[in-house]
């Protein structure tokens, strides 16, 4: 019998489609009324739409948040934000606007109100990572996690297809790497098998159709679930290799998350095999780090870091930065491991079947 203790998630999750106009309902129910709107310039018609059913209670806009939230991004962002005395923030996108949403709540105590449009699962998470002087460091803490997650459906329908299957492979990273973690437990295991299995059935019925909408609403509950479990308990070594890659090489967040997996996987599954048996079942595969290489292929995602712009003379320099700390994992990292990972990943070799 394994001994363990459970936190549940405090957010308060709104799902279904056109959620979107529960916004001013949500800031109202939070007893705010002064919002920063935070979204690219890709959906400045969502943030337009989002605005004028703010009415009054919209007076910013920030348009800048970056990959890896940057420390300048956040200090521009929450002068902006002083300046206009904002209370709450509603962030609408991907992980970079829920990123740069927490960063500012972290500092000066915002309410947070968070619309994902993407599976990247951060929203329902207490952790921050942050990118200063091309060093990502992430920290934890309960007034980083948003008050309010709305997750409409209708907001991913249009979401590119290259996005939909790095996004969902980064969300399933955190449920493989929940499984193995030393604070696991019954509760985020269910979630986890879950939101792999859940990720592996949705995945392909959008690639062959990007508008499923049945398809789209069980991603996206998938990766909820597989966020969930990221903010309940600690990763391992793929989460920390991805951190490194993309803070002091500027590699891309899910893409990097959608290269390493199958390969991080390999290298824990001699430590975990019945965890490993169990993601291979859920992914209907017969072995669980081919099985999600696999499905990367099949779906057109990229399969090696030099397609994401990794030279390969900085591989060297990404074990140091890696292993240069201590933490948990199934398998103990001495650099030759992560130097052999990397080298496969670099290159796109599909793992070998242990």
């Amino acid at each position: 019998m394994k001994p363990f203790s459970y936190d549940a998630s405090p957010a308060r999750i709104v799902f279904g489609q056109g959620m979107i106009d529960t916004i001013a309902e949500e800031v109202r129910r939070l007893g705010r009324s002064r919002v920063m709107v935070l979204a690219s310039r890709r959906l400045d018609a969502v943030a337009a739409a989002v605005t004028e059913s703010l009415g009054d209670m919209a007076v910013a806009r920030f348009d800048g948040a970056l990959m890896h939230t940057p420390i300048e991004v956040t200090t521009a962002a929450l002068r902006l934000a002083e300046n206009h005395h904002v209370d709450t923030v509603v962030a609408i996108g991907g992980g970079s606007a829920t990123g740069l949403s927490k960063a500012l709540a972290l500092r000066a105590g915002f309410d947070q109100i968070v619309v994902p449009t993407t599976y990247a699962g951060s929203e329902v998470t207490p952790v921050l990572g942050e990118t200063e002087n091309g060093r990502k460091t992430t920290r934890s803490s309960p007034h980083i996690r948003p008050e309010t997650v709305i997750y409409d459906v209708d907001l991913t329908l249009d979401l590119p297809l290259d996005t939909t299957v790095t996004s969902a492979v980064n969300a399933m990273a955190h449920a493989v790497e929940a499984l193995y973690s030393t604070e696991s437990n019954p509760i985020t295991d269910l979630m986890a098998i879950e939101a792999i299995s859940g990720i592996a059935r949705a995945l392909p019925s959008i690639v062959d159709d990007p508008k499923n909408l049945e398809g789209r609403a069980e991603l996206l509950q998938a990766a909820w679930l597989a966020g969930t479990c990221l903010g309940t308990v600690g990763m391992g070594l793929h989460h920390k290799l991805c951190h490194t890659l993309g803070g002091s090489f500027s590699l891309p967040h899910a893409p990097t998350h959608t290269v390493v997996l199958p390969y991080a996987m390999a290298f824990n599954a001699p430590a975990v095999p019945d965890v490993m048996s169990r993601i291979a079942t859920a992914l209907g595969a017969s072995d669980a780090a081919t099985g999600v290489f696999d499905l990367v292929t099949a779906c057109g995602g990229p399969t090696t870091l030099r397609e994401l712009g990794m030279s390969h003379d900085q591989i060297e320099n990404a074990v140091e930065l890696a292993t240069s700390a201590a933490y948990p994992n199934p398998r103990e990292i001495t650099p030759p491991g992560p130097s052999e990972l990397l080298e496969n990943a670099w290159s796109g070799r599909r793992p070998a079947i242990r």
